[in-house]
């Protein structure tokens, strides 16, 4: 069995595409700030680790996928800016927490971090290109079993 990158990433990026939210929703994280003045969202793969889940003939991982949501940290108003953001990673926290095995992708979202850390959304600021953005960062934990084979 192979690891399915493209297709775990399709499932996060879907779920976000279909809230309806986002301005645009990337695959990477961008180089270039993104150029909308409402949400935007980019999903990509920040860790991947062997653990012990499995049989003693095959190994499972925890692949972590990063989501982050992006807007503007001087549109007004201001007051604005954290219940914009906060409600987007609600609507994606009830997707990914509701769609638990990403349409049978994965054996689960690992929610409460049985196996690492848990599902989670650090907010902060990210300077591109001089360009100033709020942003909240998912930590997306997904655990896929049997993944490879341990031969002796």
């Amino acid at each position: 069995m192979a690891l399915d990158v493209n297709a775990l990433l399709d499932k996060a990026i879907s779920h976000a595409g279909a809230s309806g939210l986002f301005e645009q929703v990337n695959g990477h994280e961008p180089e270039n700030p993104p150029s909308s003045g409402g949400l935007t969202c980019a999903v990509w793969v920040s860790d991947l680790v062997p653990i012990r889940s499995s049989g003693m003939r095959s190994t499972s991982v925890r692949l972590e996928l990063s989501v982050r949501i992006y807007t503007s940290a001087v549109s007004e108003p201001l007051d604005a800016i954290d219940p914009a953001v906060v409600g987007a990673v609600d609507v994606l926290f009830a997707a990914y927490i509701g769609d638990f095995t990403l349409g049978s992708t994965v054996r689960q979202v690992d929610v409460f971090g049985a196996y690492g850390s848990p599902l989670r959304a650090r907010p902060g600021y990210l300077t591109v290109n001089d360009v100033v953005f709020r942003v909240m960062t998912i930590t997306l934990p997904l655990i896929v079993d049997d993944l490879w084979e341990q031969t002796p």
